[in-house]
């Protein structure tokens, strides 16, 4: 097996086994009894590894040749340059995804190290290039591989980054369970059990198979995303190419030696035991801070019952923590972008930094803006917070002017009275309430609960941008 292989066996076997990098698998596999013959496929299979893989372990190559922090720099900035090289070249795409793109992919090999991973989400017009940015980012991922469909035992008995084009059958009734499964797989921790058969002394017997479901995944489709699986997507857009120089060009990937390069400087991170202890240590550092540290206008102080050790693993990343706190993303989209942030931030140089955490503002802009305008409940109280009538009206007439505030279709047959009705009372916006004869049901509405609401919405809109 070629060293490469070996690399991506030692990854394979650290993934599998749970342990905390290269040491913990040097004593793993040290402790195996190597010489027993044993009657199970599955278990043969792992001590034919074993064997292949002990003196690539505890020989020469990995002794000797542990990467330091400048090591994975220098690499982690040539494989960025490169892949953007590859973009420029093969893609007619916005430049600003460039670096996301590429820090995304960078990310896959380090993905274990990281608390959770945000998808990417190509959403693309026919001709836009979508399927050949997929082909790039699986050569160029984490052990790739790309599907037309996705059932769930391929997305939890695989592992490596997985690329999902045509994903709209996905969404199809009969596929609630799977999309459970995907809307959980951006998370570490996330397990599946399922039951085998597994021949004993006795007979058969069933046994329980716990397998991870944590991965990096790209999907792409043309139609959208529906909302949950969105909420874990950084969305990229691609427009209809008219470049013929590029949308002539043959996908050669295999041939070029760039794409060669990118894994050869890549793949030596997954055997790179020091990672995992700098990663930890910097989003350990990030609760610290904001635990320990108050923010004026022009300072953070740090608070006097802070200690000595908690002011030094938060002193070495303070100006990286004031940065990511002044851009004001928080949540979700705070958990998602904090991997990209840390890997550009750690790696790839100021500049990249920059161009990341400009990008990453204005994707999490555009979807609490989309969320705000699709979002119903929150239409409700934006009209609710607007109403001036502080009197008895009827449900009709607030559900009509509702209507009229959203310029609803005439076959938005969800906004009725009904609806309405049943949405005042379900977010409490009704003080009082009244029938009156042919008027129907009168309602007196909370205005200031939804001046309230409404504001938490909008200033996180405003704090977007």
């Amino acid at each position: 097996m070629e060293v490469m292989q070996l690399q991506e066996l030692a990854n394979h076997l650290i993934y599998k086994h749970k342990l905390k990098g290269l040491e913990e698998l040097k004593e793993w596999v040290n402790e195996q009894d190597l010489s027993k013959n044993p009657e199970d496929e599955e278990q043969r299979k792992l001590l034919n590894e074993l064997i292949i893989l002990k003196d690539f372990i505890v020989g020469r190559y990995l002794k000797n040749k542990t990467l330091d922090k400048e090591d994975i720099k220098r690499d982690s900035r040539r494989a960025y340059d490169l892949i953007v090289e590859i973009l420029d070249e093969y893609m007619d795409i916005d430049v600003k995804f460039h670096p996301l793109i590429a820090s995304w992919i960078i990310g896959t090999y380090f993905h274990n190290e990281f608390p959770s991973y945000p998808y990417l989400f190509l959403n693309a017009m026919k001709g836009s290039g979508k399927t050949r940015l997929m082909a790039i980012i699986k050569e160029l991922s984490f052990k790739g591989d790309m599907l037309n469909s996705l059932t769930e035992a391929v997305l939890f008995r695989t592992e490596g980054t997985l690329c999902i084009d045509e994903f709209e059958g996905v969404t199809r009734k009969g596929n609630e369970s799977l999309r459970e499964l995907l809307n959980s797989a951006y998370k570490r921790g996330t397990k599946v059990k399922r039951m085998r058969k597994k021949k004993s002394m006795d007979g058969e017997e069933q046994v329980v198979e716990e397998f991870n479901m944590y991965r990096p995944i790209v999907m792409a489709n043309i139609n959208g995303m529906e909302n949950v699986t969105g909420d874990r997507c950084l969305t990229i857009t691609l427009e209809k190419s008219n470049n013929q120089v590029v949308t002539r060009l043959m996908e050669l990937f295999e041939y070029d030696e760039r794409f060669v390069e990118v894994k050869e400087l890549l793949n030596k991170f997954g055997v790179v035991s020091v990672v995992q202890l700098w990663f930890l240590n910097v989003y350990k550092g990030w609760n610290k801070y904001l635990s320990t540290t108050t923010q004026t206008t022009h300072t953070i102080q740090t608070n006097n019952n802070t200690n000595n050790i908690e002011k030094e693993q938060i002193s070495e990343y303070l100006p990286f923590y004031a940065l990511i706190r002044q851009i004001n993303i928080n949540g979700r989209h705070l958990e998602l972008s904090f991997p990209i942030f840390l890997l550009s931030h750690l790696f790839l140089g100021d500049d990249v930094f920059k161009k990341i955490t400009t990008l990453m503002t204005e994707i999490v802009f555009e979807k609490k803006e989309q969320d705000f305008m699709e979002n119903k409940d929150i239409l409700v109280y934006d009209f609710v917070s607007q109403y001036h009538d502080r009197d008895f009206i009827s449900v009709a007439k607030l559900s009509n002017q509702f209507r009229e505030f959203i310029d609803a279709r005439e076959d938005d047959k969800w906004c009725n009275s009904r609806w309405f009705g049943r949405s005042l009372k379900r977010l409490n916006l009704v003080l009082d309430k009244r029938r009156v004869g042919r008027a129907g049901v009168q309602v007196q509405l909370d205005i200031a609960r939804a001046s309230e609401k409404i504001k938490v919405f909008k200033e996180d809109d405003s704090n977007g941008t």
